[in-house]
């Protein structure tokens, strides 16, 4: 009993020695293995951090980007509306001076016809004139007439009734031979002074005809002077108006002239806006495609798990199916599966917003949701294919844990390695960039070192019109896509097309 009291104290003794063995060995792993976990967690957090504030600072600079792009985009609205209102100013002033032009027509017409009816008093004066002298002429020598004929009759009363009187009449008669000379005589005495009598008529109708005569010319001389005073003021009344027109057409044009130099100012003013935009833009899709690369790095250290469903609203599915309608409607139902297969990544990835229509509206991410048609398909309602791989991706299917695509172009733009394509687009998860080739240095040295800046300019002014080239022959080939499937497309590098 004893014995067997020893070994079993034995076999106590070296159990609770094996146990202690094993505890201090484990100890001491656990002491030996704590230290570099530890340190391998830490700098793996450190890490993250690191990419995190890399990725803080690109978001920054994508938000002043944005910024900009949006000051410019006011600021060339702004001049937009000025060129407009200028632009109907001139069309006013145009206006303006076509009308001023076709009155001033108008003034020059009725001073030409002016000039006619004074050139033509004119000539009637002259002639009046040449009346006026003729009438003259003639009324002088009327009065010589009268003249001489009252002298005569002067000499005749004087010579018959003066000197001799009624008595020498008398005497004349007395002094006859006979009754018959007597009667004779006094025939005779009769007639002359009937004679005389029709002279003195004569004599003053001619004085009356004289005083017609002259009263005729006075009048028509004052009708023509009154005929050329009145054409003479109406003459000037429309020199007047004309100067005036013209003093105004003069003005109208100057304005037309100060607005088309504002018109260019504002042309140059909009192309230089509209570089910086295309700068800006270019730049902020630099930066996206910067931000979407730490993103994908960050996410390679530990690739999340964004299987499984998701509970989705009516709301939520509707977006989904709009988006997918949007960007893969000409694709395939593999390809519209895709798409969505991104959506739904992202909302499952701790990288982007947690719902899908935050993952959609997500700032400067889907193009389709910027220009407005994604939202114009919801109040349409999607069509029932998307509406079906929408639903099918909500309850989990995927077709690959892609978080990004974009087209085959810019996939090879920025040179990306790693990336699947599925219709016409090119779907990855990891942002994979081969390294490019470096560029081939000129022979001559000296021509070289002279012109480097010049030859960098030349090869980013090459790159820059291969690059348009290449977006020409895409946007063609889009654009036969969309009569064919409706899609539009879009410039985005890094999440849709």
């Amino acid at each position: 009993m004893g014995i067997i009291r020893n070994d079993k104290g034995n076999r106590s003794i070296y159990k609770s020695f094996t146990a202690w063995l094993m505890l201090a060995v484990m100890t001491v792993s656990i002491a030996v293995t704590a230290v570099p976990y530890e340190c391998f967690a830490d700098e793996y957090e450190d890490k993250i951090s690191s990419m995190q504030q890399k990725e803080a600072q690109t978001q920054q600079t994508i938000s002043n980007l944005e910024k900009a792009t949006q000051e410019t985009k006011n600021s060339i609205a702004m001049l937009q509306q000025q060129k407009e209102a200028t632009q109907s100013n001139v069309s006013e002033l145009k206006g303006q001076s076509a009308s001023l032009q076709s009155k001033i027509n108008g003034y020059s017409g009725k001073l030409d016809d002016l000039s006619g009816e004074i050139e033509e008093t004119e000539k009637a004066m002259t002639e009046v004139s040449s009346q006026i002298v003729q009438l003259n002429s003639e009324l002088d020598e009327i009065r010589r007439e009268i003249d001489e004929r009252q002298q005569l009759l002067k000499n005749r009363i004087r010579s018959v009734y003066e000197k001799g009187g009624s008595r020498g009449m008398i005497q004349k008669l007395v002094e006859a031979n006979s009754f018959r000379d007597a009667l004779n005589r006094y025939v005779y005495m009769d007639a002359m002074i009937s004679y005389d009598r029709q002279k003195i008529a004569e004599c003053n109708a001619l004085q009356e005809q004289l005083h017609s005569k002259i009263s005729e010319v006075e009048q028509r001389e004052d009708e023509l002077n009154a005929y050329q005073d009145n054409l003479d003021t109406k003459y000037e009344e429309l020199e007047d108006l004309s100067d005036e027109a013209r003093n105004m057409l003069h003005s109208t044009n100057m304005s037309i002239n100060a607005e088309a130099d504002k018109l260019k100012n504002y042309d140059e003013q909009l192309v230089a806006l509209d570089k910086t935009m295309k700068s800006l833009e270019s730049q902020t899709a630099a930066a996206q495609a910067q931000l979407a690369k730490q993103i994908a790095e960050r996410l390679a250290l530990k690739k999340e798990d964004t299987s499984g469903s998701y509970a989705a609203s009516a709301s939520e599915l509707e977006w989904l199916a709009a988006t997918i309608q949007a960007e893969a409607d000409g694709e395939s139902y593999t390809g519209k599966l895709a798409v969505g297969s991104v959506i739904m990544n992202r909302v499952k990835s701790s990288a982007f917003p947690n719902s899908v229509i935050a993952v959609i509206q997500q700032n400067m991410q889907f193009a389709s949701y910027r220009s407005g048609k994604v939202e114009l398909i919801i109040s349409k309602g999607p069509n029932s294919t998307c509406v079906k791989a929408a639903q099918e991706v909500l309850n989990g299917a995927r077709v690959g844990d892609y978080l990004f695509f974009m087209t085959k172009y810019y996939a090879d733009y920025y040179g990306i390695t790693e990336y699947n394509m599925i219709g016409n687009h090119a779907f990855f998860y990891r942002w994979v960039v081969k390294v490019k080739e470096p560029e081939v240095q000129e022979e001559d040295a000296e021509a070289a070192g002279e012109g480097a800046d010049a030859n960098t300019n030349k090869k980013e002014e090459k790159q820059e019109e291969k690059r348009e080239e290449q977006e020409a022959e895409e946007h063609d080939e889009e654009d036969d896509e969309e009569e064919s499937h409706g899609e539009d497309h879009d410039d985005d590098p890094y999440s849709d097309e």
